[in-house]
C-alpha cells in the first residue's frame, strides 16, 4: 500500500473503511454517517456512558467508571452510526447521537450476537437472509428533537440498502426493572405485535418475564402506545414485531424486549418511498 493509500492516523482498519462505503446524509447542521476513526468510535462510547450511566442510572463496573466509556466486545467488530453536529465540528467532537450496527459476519468474529445473552435467536440465525443487529442507541439530551432521530432512521435505511439486509433486530429497552410498572405496555406489545412463529425469538427460560400481564381487552391502546419509548414506536410503525418474553437488565436499569423488522429487498426506485416510511416513523 502506498503512502497515498494509507488510511489517516487514528483510522479504523482498511476492512472497516471498505465496509463503510456509506454516503453522509445531511439535515441542516446535522449529518449522519459511519464512524471512520478511533476517535469517533471513542466519542460514541463516551456519549453512551453519559446517557446510559450518568443520565439513566445504569450501574458501571469499576473499569467502566474509570474510563467513563460504555464499551464491550462488540464495539471492535461493529459499525457505529453517528449523528454529528457540524456547527460544533465535523469530527469526533461533534458526535451527538449513535447507533451500533452488527452484521452476521461481524458477530461471527465474537461467536454470537449480543441479543443471544437474553434471547434464543435461532429463529433468526436459521432464517435464509442477511441479518443486522442494532443496539446501544442514544442521543445527547440537547438533541432529542425530531431531527436527530430522523437522521438515525435515514442512516439505518441507507445501511439496509447498502448491505442488502433482510432482517433488522435487537433488544429495545423500557425504563425500569419492575415489570408490573410496565404491565400495560408489555401486554399491549405481546397482544398486538408478537412476531409470527417463523421469526419469533424467545427470551431465555431463566431470564424470561411474561409479557401478557393484564387483560389486553381492557387496555387503552392509544395510551399504551404513547407511553412506549420513541424507538420502539418507530419499529412498530415500520411493521416491526416483538419477541416472546421480556428480560430484566439490572446493569442498565431497563426491561428489554426483542424487536425485529423484516425488510424486503427493494430496487433503487423504491428507496425514496422506503426512506419516507422511516422518516415518518416517529410522527
Amino acid at each position: 500500500m502506498s503512502a497515498a493509500q494509507q488510511p489517516p492516523a487514528g483510522s479504523l482498519s482498511t476492512l472497516d473503511l471498505e465496509r463503510n462505503g456509506f454516503p453522509e446524509l445531511r439535515g441542516g447542521n446535522l449529518s449522519v454517517r459511519i464512524a471512520a476513526t478511533e476517535a469517533e468510535r471513542d466519542a460514541a462510547q463516551a456519549l453512551r456512558y453519559r446517557v446510559f450511566y450518568e443520565e439513566m442510572g445504569a450501574h458501571p463496573s469499576p473499569e467502566t467508571l474509570r474510563l467513563k466509556r460504555d464499551i464491550d466486545e462488540f464495539d471492535e467488530v461493529a459499525d457505529h452510526l453517528l449523528v454529528i453536529d457540524n456547527a460544533i465540528a465535523s469530527d469526533a467532537r461533534g458526535v451527538v447521537g449513535t447507533y451500533r450496527l452488527v452484521q452476521s459476519d461481524a458477530a461471527a468474529k465474537i461467536g454470537h450476537f449480543y441479543s443471544s445473552s437474553e434471547y434464543d435467536i435461532s429463529a433468526l440465525t436459521e432464517f435464509p437472509g442477511r441479518l443486522l443487529e442494532v443496539g446501544r442507541s442514544c442521543v445527547d439530551k440537547n438533541y432529542r428533537g425530531r431531527a436527530a432521530m430522523q437522521l438515525l432512521w435515514r442512516g439505518i435505511a441507507s445501511y439496509i440498502f447498502l448491505h442488502r439486509i433482510d432482517v433488522l433486530f435487537g433488544c429495545a429497552s423500557l425504563p425500569g426493572t419492575n415489570p408490573d410498572d410496565l404491565a400495560d405496555e408489555l401486554t399491549y406489545l405481546y397482544h398486538n405485535h408478537l412476531a409470527p412463529p417463523a421469526l419469533r425469538v424467545k427470551a431465555l427460560p431463566e431470564r424470561k418475564v411474561e409479557m401478557l400481564r393484564v387483560d389486553p381487552h381492557a387496555l387503552d391502546y392509544r395510551k399504551c402506545l404513547a407511553r412506549l419509548p420513541p424507538l420502539i414506536k418507530g419499529y412498530l410503525r415500520l411493521g416491526g414485531y416483538v419477541g416472546d418474553g421480556a428480560v430484566i437488565d439490572p446493569q442498565f436499569n431497563t426491561t428489554d424486549v426483542a424487536v425485529l423488522v423484516k425488510s424486503e429487498l427493494m430496487a433503487d426506485k423504491y428507496y425514496r418511498h422506503y426512506e419516507r416510511r422511516l422518516r415518518d416513523a416517529l410522527d
